[in-house]
């Protein structure tokens, strides 16, 4: 496992410029994956909102902290699926790793490094701020991490943090076990939804296994 490095994240710059220009997939749907398969936690843990494990619905998002188009679907997407379905308890969503480069990883790495109730709150800066934070990912990722209350040594420690770089990518690696070949890539009750997806036609199939 290599370290992660402020040089290597400063210098993974340009695969963030790269992925930005990358069009999103279409969606696309498959055969189902086994879904208590799926739902089996990594050795990390997983990072979940809302409904208790066994719930009705479960949606998994596998997602980069550097894609373009996760962060669409955080902009668009997320805040009206967390207001009706997740603070309301209909659904459990659980948010899954996939780092697509250096700096998606040091940024998960950072998150999974903070208090557990800043982790989500940190994944929405990292997507609310990206096209900020990714012209200099060292940077900018030391910035937010500070207002996170990290030290520069905390930050630095972090990574350097080969455990834990390892068990991230230990989820990215099952993730593509099932199928994720990008992001982000969902899947409801173990069925794929790869691409961008609407707020209408994820609720349209929520709704119709509640």
């Amino acid at each position: 496992m290599k370290m992660i490095t402020r040089r290597s994240v400063l210098l993974a710059g340009a695969a963030v410029a790269a992925l930005a220009a990358t069009p999103a997939l279409a969606q696309e749907e498959g055969a189902p994956v086994d879904l208590a398969e799926l739902l089996k936690p990594p050795a990390l843990g997983d990072m979940a909102l809302g409904a208790d494990e066994g719930a009705k619905v479960t949606i998994v998002e596998y997602a980069s902290a550097t894609c373009p188009h996760c962060a669409a679907f955080h902009k668009d997407v997320w805040p009206k699926l967390k207001a009706d379905y997740i603070d309301t308890g209909k659904i459990r969503f659980i948010f899954r790793e996939f780092p697509l480069n250096d700096p998606a990883l040091a940024a998960f790495m950072i998150a999974r490094a903070a208090p557990k109730e800043s982790y989500f709150p940190l994944i929405g800066v990292f997507f609310d701020t990206l096209e900020t934070w990714a012209k200099d990912p060292a940077n900018g990722l030391l910035n937010i991490a500070k207002q996170a209350g990290f030290t520069q040594e905390k930050f630095d420690a972090t990574l350097k943090d080969e455990k834990l770089a390892k068990g991230i990518m230990e989820i990215r690696d099952a993730g593509a076990k099932f199928g994720v070949q990008g992001t982000p890539t969902f899947f409801l009750n173990g069925k794929p939804m790869r691409g961008e997806v609407t707020y209408d036609s994820l609720k349209a199939d929520i709704d119709k296994l509640l």
